[in-house]
């Protein structure tokens, strides 16, 4: 017995002692490569050829770093403070406006009603000048932020040239804190069918998500079923994920579980308070872009049999982060756990090649089943229950909406025609004013077959080869055909952007959620199956 026991003590001895030097071996390591690099830090910083921004190189190099772990782990500087507390708070001092690069300036594309930019008249369109007298041309929408956001009650003053005019005029803002609303809309999108889109999962999402749904409940009698949509939604904090299932499920349901190389990040959550409706239909809308909280969401309403999930298939990100403070007001958000759903499936992606997720089919999946025993599965995303065509738009259309084309085009048709009435009703009818601006402005959607037909020019031109040049001519205005065919093909597409885009410069984002109803395929289909009994009982049943 005695013999027995020294051999366990002194197995003992060698795991504490293997761990001794194991972790000892790893703090050198650590030690000798901050040593190191900070030795070409400094040599670099003093001796570079054409002087350098220490603060800028070092952001490079922290972003580097952690750029090999995963997409999710960050360095947040001091100057990114606001940017961070958006992220997570949904708040950040500064004038409540977007603003995005055209051309040699910056245009103000977004203004939130009710804040500094909106009560001192800055509007959509407007192009940004100068800040606080220096000139704004050639910079990026970043600099102006960093400028534009301060503390609440200071003032900045902006000089912007707005559309239809040369005259440039200076606005002075007084700085506040803006609160951006992470349910910007709630409503009924019929006599029996309310509505509300979670655009984010910052503080509070899920009291506004309970408020939003008391208030539907309180004010429509006829209210018998709910679509929440998540569209998106790229996530944020995990205890409001939880709440907004509470919203739903009663007390006491396990909703996560996370799990981590260190014990202090296991945990488990589940509902706390008692539901504000645990019966009523719910519809589930989720897309590629619904991420981390918008899945333990989406995937909690599966896997508890709670709600239909109608869509395309999420992103897949089952991981968990946390922040700490690193000196000098600035952080760093790092993977610590993995997160897994009431069925015990993790949804994070097990495969990516060149940094792009690789679909995984069912076969290489693990199975797993909800509470009445549909099967359901892992390791890539949440497959809706209700599969329906991905939403993204044809290649002329996205060429329009990201070199500006619809956007412009507002600008200008709002100079000379009247607002909507009503985001419902409203309805772009000028569809020929639309082609004729595009084609007045040269639009060229600069596919990849002219980029190459361009290649094949320039060579010609280079070798001096003429007789295959008239060929050359006769394809290049067939592809000209084809983009305005490809136009007038999509129009009905186009028509709803440009609807949208005219409804949120007078209504904002709730009449942008209004003007969608018309016309979205997935909110249509959601109306038809919660008005269909059978139908959603059915689709929750046990396969």
């Amino acid at each position: 017995m005695k013999k027995h026991y020294y051999k366990i003590l002194g197995i003992l001895v060698l795991v504490i002692t293997f761990s001794a030097f194991t972790y000892q071996d790893k703090y050198f390591e650590i030690i000798k490569n901050i040593e190191i690099f900070s030795n070409v830090y400094k040599e670099v910083n003093e001796n570079y050829v054409d002087g350098t921004n220490p603060s800028k190189l070092m952001k490079v190099g922290i972003d580097a770093m952690l750029a090999a772990l995963d997409p999710f782990t960050n360095f947040y500087s001091e100057a990114q403070v606001e940017e961070y507390r958006l992220t997570t708070e949904g708040k950040y001092n500064g004038i409540g406006a977007k603003a995005r690069k055209m051309g040699d300036y910056v245009v103000i594309t977004e203004v939130y009603k009710d804040y500094p930019a909106f009560k001192a008249g800055l509007k959509i369109g407007d192009q940004v000048i100068a800040v606080n007298g220096e000139d704004a041309k050639g910079k990026q929408a970043e600099d102006l932020y960093q400028i534009m956001r301060g503390i609440p009650k200071s003032e900045v003053n902006i000089t912007i040239r707005r559309p239809g005019t040369n005259d440039k005029q200076t606005l002075k803002l007084v700085r506040d804190e803006v609160n951006i609303p992470n349910v910007p809309y709630s409503g009924m999108i019929d006599e029996s069918t309310g509505y509300l889109i979670l655009t984010t999962f910052t503080e509070s999402a899920g009291a506004n998500v309970q408020a939003a749904v008391r208030k539907l409940k309180s004010e429509n009698p006829g209210l018998k079923s709910i679509v929440l949509d998540l569209r998106e939604n790229g996530g944020g904090l995990l205890g409001e994920a939880v709440q907004v299932c509470n919203t739903f499920v009663p007390a006491g349901v396990l909703i996560a579980s996370t799990r981590g190389k260190e014990k202090q990040y296991n945990a488990t959550y589940k509902t706390q308070a008692p539901p504000i409706d645990d019966v009523i239909p719910l519809a589930v809308l989720i897309n590629k872009h619904s991420a981390s909280a918008s899945e333990i969401v989406s995937g909690s309403m599966q896997d508890l049999d709670r709600g239909v999930v109608i869509g395309q298939l999420s992103y897949g990100k089952g991981l968990v982060q946390n922040t700490k403070e690193v000196g000098y007001n600035s952080r760093v958000k790092f993977t610590t756990a993995k997160y897994y759903i009431p069925s015990g499936r993790c949804i994070q992606n097990v495969k990516y090649e060149n940094g792009v997720r690789v679909l995984l089919s069912d076969s290489l999946r693990s199975v797993f089943k909800t509470k009445n025993g549909r099967t359901v599965y892992d390791g890539g995303g949440v497959k809706p229950d209700i599969e329906m065509e991905e939403a993204d738009y044809p290649f002329v259309v996205q060429k329009l909406l990201e070199d500006n084309w619809i956007f412009n085009f507002c600008t200008e048709y709002g100079l000379n025609n009247p607002a909507p009435q009503d985001p419902i009703t409203y309805t772009f009818t000028d569809f020929n004013l639309l082609l004729d601006y595009l084609r007045k402005n040269k639009f060229d959607d600069n596919s990849d077959i002219e980029k190459k037909l361009k290649v094949l020019e320039d060579q010609v031109s280079v070798d001096k080869t003429t007789s295959i040049q008239d060929d050359i001519l006769k394809m290049r205005t067939e592809l000209e055909q084809q983009q305005w065919l490809e136009i007038e093909k999509n129009k009905d597409i186009i028509n709803h952007l440009v609807e949208e885009e005219i409804v949120y410069r007078h209504f904002y984002e709730p009449g942008k959620v209004q003007c969608r109803f018309k016309h979205d395929p997935l909110i249509k289909k959601a109306i038809e199956v919660l008005r269909n009994t059978q139908e959603y009982k059915k689709i929750l049943a046990q396969k």
